[in-house]
């Protein structure tokens, strides 16, 4: 995906979780112990310090200041209204400018796409507290693992984990070969046997990845208790 796509999902995600808010007090299944309310904080004020980021109007997360949080009754209108915000400040930037980010990709393309990764996911959460599950956008899910198998991987697997895993998208193509060794993470494309096969849409390959999803939502070949600890690897809402 490019700049133009990660804008235009950014921004329709970022309306459909608005406009998915019902209840506030609401529980978010994905995210114990948070309701509707601290979802749509929490993802308005992820957006706020990367709009702070991406401007330039702080150089990193040591001159991070946080918003005040908008009363009950004013915080849907201050969430879409971020939305708009940050979209305009991630537009003004060409991917390449560089831009403090936590990874080691360190440029306002890594800040674009996470945004709108950021934004789909929780919209989902937003969407399943409704009670509609609704699935990300096909291209961008598949984006997301990518970004998911590329960023949110520990440095190294587990002691003692050693099974590879192969994500395969049945909705159209995306296929991933996970391999652990001593030195990291190996992620190819490739088509092959591994310990474990998942097979699912790329809305729940990736769902499943967050942790958003259970294995008994996709079908799963071969170990399911190395899926199971995979999943696991990283605990990340």
């Amino acid at each position: 995906m490019e700049k133009s796509g990660y804008l235009t999902a950014l921004r329709r995600d970022g309306g459909r979780l608005a406009e998915a808010v019902r209840d506030l007090r609401a529980p978010v299944a994905a995210c114990p112990g948070w309701d509707v309310a601290e979802l749509v904080w929490h993802t308005g004020e992820v957006h706020w310090f990367w709009r702070q980021i991406a401007s330039g109007a702080v150089p990193g997360p040591d001159d991070y200041r946080e918003p005040p949080r908008p009363a009950d009754d004013e915080l849907v209108t201050w969430f879409a209204e971020g939305v708009e915000a940050l979209a305009g400040a991630l537009a003004a930037l060409d991917p390449a400018e560089p831009r403090w980010t936590w990874a080691e990709r360190k440029d306002a393309g890594f800040i674009q796409r996470r945004m709108a990764q950021e934004t789909a996911v929780h919209c989902w959460d937003a969407l399943s507290a409704a009670g509609r599950d609704e699935p990300v956008e096909r291209e961008l899910a598949v984006d997301g693992i990518d970004e998911f198998l590329r960023f949110f991987l520990p440095d190294a697997p587990p002691a003692g984990f050693r099974a590879d895993v192969h994500l395969h998208a049945t909705d159209g193509p995306g296929e991933w070969l996970v391999r652990p060794s001593a030195a990291g993470w190996s992620v190819t494309g490739e088509h092959r046997k591994a310990t474990t096969a998942v097979r699912g849409t790329a809305s729940d390959l990736l769902l499943l990845l967050w942790r958003r999803k259970g294995p008994e939502e996709v079908e799963v070949l071969g170990d399911a208790g190395a899926l199971e600890e995979f999943v696991d690897v990283s605990q990340l809402n």
